[in-house]
C-alpha cells in the first residue's frame, strides 16, 4: 500500500511558503491507518518495548494506536500547562526563540524501554527534546518513529544517537 496517496499537500498553511502534510485522509481510511500502525510496530516486539511516548498533538493519534497494538502503556508529552501533578520540562530551540514540552514525572520509570513517536520529523528539535525527557526519567529510548520525514530539513542530525524509523520520506 502506498501511504503517500493518503497524504494531502496543503500549500501556504499555516503560513505562506509552507506546504503542510495533511494526514486526515490517512486517518479517514481504516485500512491505511491499520497498515501504518503495523509498519510502525514492525520489529518492536523483539526489543521489549515497555512504553510508547506520543508528542502533542498529532503524535497522540498513531502513538496511542501503536501502544495498543504493542500491549504497552501510552505516555503523552504535552505543551506547558496541560498536564497535572509533578512534571519535567525540556526547552528546545525554534527558528526564532524557544519552546518547551512536558511529561508527568512518574509516567516513565528507570528501566523502561521507550519508543518516541510523532507524525513528522522536520528539524528534529521537538523529538530531541522528547528523548531528553525520557532519559531524564531514567529510561532508554529504543527508537524514534515518524509517519513522515522531511529530509530537506535534516532533523536526523539532531537524533544521530537514536534508531529512527520513518514510513514516508519527502
Amino acid at each position: 500500500m502506498n501511504l503517500k496517496k493518503y497524504i494531502n499537500d496543503i500549500p501556504d498553511f499555516p503560513k505562506e511558503g509552507v506546504v503542510f502534510k495533511d494526514i486526515c485522509p490517512l486517518l479517514a481510511s481504516p485500512k491505511a491507518t491499520d497498515y501504518a500502525v503495523d509498519l510502525l510496530a514492525k520489529g518492536l516486539h523483539d526489543i521489549n518495548v515497555t512504553k510508547i511516548v506520543g508528542i502533542e498533538s498529532r503524535g497522540f493519534l498513531f502513538g496511542l494506536a501503536l501502544a495498543q497494538k504493542m500491549g504497552v502503556s501510552f505516555v503523552p508529552i504535552r505543551k506547558p500547562g496541560k498536564l497535572p501533578g509533578a512534571i519535567l520540562q525540556q526547552k528546545y530551540a525554534l527558528e526564532y526563540g524557544e519552546d518547551c514540552i512536558e511529561i508527568q514525572e512518574q509516567a516513565i520509570q528507570p528501566g523502561d524501554y521507550v519508543v518516541v513517536h510523532d507524525d513528522v520529523l522536520a528539524t528534529g528539535g521537538t523529538a530531541a527534546a522528547a528523548c531528553k525527557l525520557v532519559e531524564q526519567c531514567g529510561a532508554t529510548v529504543v527508537q524514534c518513529n515518524f509517519l513522515m520525514e522531511l529530509g530537506f530539513l535534516d532533523g536526523r542530525s539532531k537524533l544521530k544517537q537514536y534508531h529512527l524509523h520513518s514510513l514516508m520520506h519527502y
